[in-house]
């Protein structure tokens, strides 16, 4: 792998990761365009790495503060750390209901998702719901502190569904918090802390499938500068989308969702067994 490739592999990862647009896609379109494919998932637990340390680096101090208050209100009982100690609960449960059906659907589909067709209809799907929740669906004003266990099970089942090649996982979760009535800072901040237990969570179950072999075929440097890549546009994409949903609109999203899911359909074909990213 050249530098060039490495640096924008890296790219493409930080800044599709976060925003409601799909990793996935995107970087099946990157490999596809550089003839590239990669050699088993060694090269991507290094992107999603890069990712992982920018979401967590980033929420440090609420991440700090929520494991603070959830232990002190075991201990103590304190009536001001209830709403942080719930709130932990509802990122686990929503975690859990991901990670388990997420291996079972996974394994249920294998292969028929990973065509070109499917890809195109997810992203498409995808900004379908977007333009819905956004146009005809009113914002709420809901916040953690009115949170409850549906709203985890509602947020945990969409998320779910990112297990589908084209369907964003942060978009989903967005979605679907939003739905549930949640303010827009709230629906963002459930979704990104909700991130981190996710991508280390595969990141973790494809270390199985780590290869000292095919890390070397890539090379030192392209890791590390992908890694780095991953990390720096993953915290910018962070930073963007949240001051960007706090004024912006999902609708620009859902346009790009249905411009890639031609492009998708355009370049890639029908028979193409694609390897998720």
């Amino acid at each position: 792998m050249s530098v060039l490739e490495a640096l924008i592999f890296g790219v493409v990862q930080g800044i599709a990761e976060f925003l409601p647009i799909s990793s996935t896609a995107h970087i099946v379109i990157a490999q596809l365009l550089f003839g590239y494919s990669f050699p088993g998932l060694s090269f991507e637990v290094i992107l999603h790495l890069g990712s992982i340390v920018a979401v967590v680096l980033y929420f440090r101090e609420d991440i700090i503060h929520l494991i603070k208050a959830f232990f002190r209100y075991l201990s103590q009982r304190l009536p001001q750390d209830r709403p942080e100690f719930f709130f932990v609960i509802y990122i686990i449960i929503a975690t859990g209901i991901t990670g388990i059906l997420g291996i079972i659907l996974e394994d249920v589909l294998a292969d028929s998702i990973k065509t070109p067709v499917f890809v195109a209809s997810s992203l498409a799907l995808t900004g379908f719901f977007l333009i819905l929740i956004e146009r005809f669906h009113r914002i709420g004003h809901r916040t953690e502190k009115d949170m409850n266990l549906l709203d985890a099970i509602v947020v945990g089942l969409a998320q779910t569904l990112a297990v589908l090649p084209g369907i964003s996982r942060s978009g989903s979760t967005l979605i679907a918090a939003l739905y549930a009535g949640l303010n827009r800072k709230t629906a963002v901040r459930y979704s990104f802390l909700l991130s981190i237990p996710v991508i280390l969570g595969s990141s973790v179950l494809a270390v199985d499938d780590l290869n000292t072999g095919s890390l070397a075929s890539i090379g030192t440097i392209p890791l590390i500068i992908s890694f780095i890549a991953s990390f720096i546009t993953s915290w910018i994409g962070i930073v963007w989308l949240i001051n960007f949903l706090n004024k912006g609109r999902l609708i620009y999203f859902a346009i790009y969702c249905f411009l890639l899911a031609i492009l998708v359909i355009t370049m890639l074909d029908n028979s193409t067994i694609i390897q998720e990213g």
